[in-house]
């Protein structure tokens, strides 16, 4: 296992946070442990998911398991979220511990239960089929500007932003 990495994704919890309207969500309650994980999910044209984010009340673990799975979702289909397996999310930490090794199907259950939310709002008629949307195009954004610094004769430094 990666420990310099399980720690680094505990610490900064990437996606962790609830979502204001999404466009599904799911939960999962784990009978093992009492955790609970849920994803949020906002999906656009193409049926790209173009915002991940998660809640759960797991340990570390959860919270690792749960920062991964945003960053391997966003940014991908419907369809290809779907498609990820517990090994690609294992191979992220490269293995997890034996007593741990149930958490990426924990995640990815909670997941999967927001993609059935998602399916069955679109085959309600309450959210908007995109998948039926041509895919949006993402421009890259300029990077921010970059101090630069200019000695000066008399010692100083002009710092100018360009």
């Amino acid at each position: 296992m990666n420990f310099p990495k399980f720690q680094r994704l505990v610490e900064e919890r990437t996606g962790f946070k609830t979502m204001d309207n999404p466009t599904a969500s799911g939960e999962y309650f784990s009978d093992s442990c009492g955790d609970m994980y849920n994803f949020f999910l906002k999906v656009g044209p193409g049926a790209v998911i173009e915002e991940i984010s998660y809640f759960t009340t797991g340990c570390g673990f959860g919270t690792a398991t749960c920062s991964i799975v945003t960053d391997l979702v966003k940014g991908l289909t419907i369809d290809e979220a779907a498609a990820i397996t517990p090994a690609q999310v294992e191979a992220i930490l490269d293995g997890y511990p034996e007593k741990k090794k149930d958490y990426p199907e924990r995640a990815l259950e909670a997941l999967h239960v927001a993609i059935a939310d998602y399916r069955a709002k679109v085959a309600s008629g309450s959210v908007p089929d995109y998948a039926t949307m041509p895919r949006v195009a993402h421009t890259p954004q300029p990077a921010p500007a970059v101090p630069q610094a200019t000695p000066t004769q008399d010692g100083k430094l002009l710092i100018s932003l360009r």
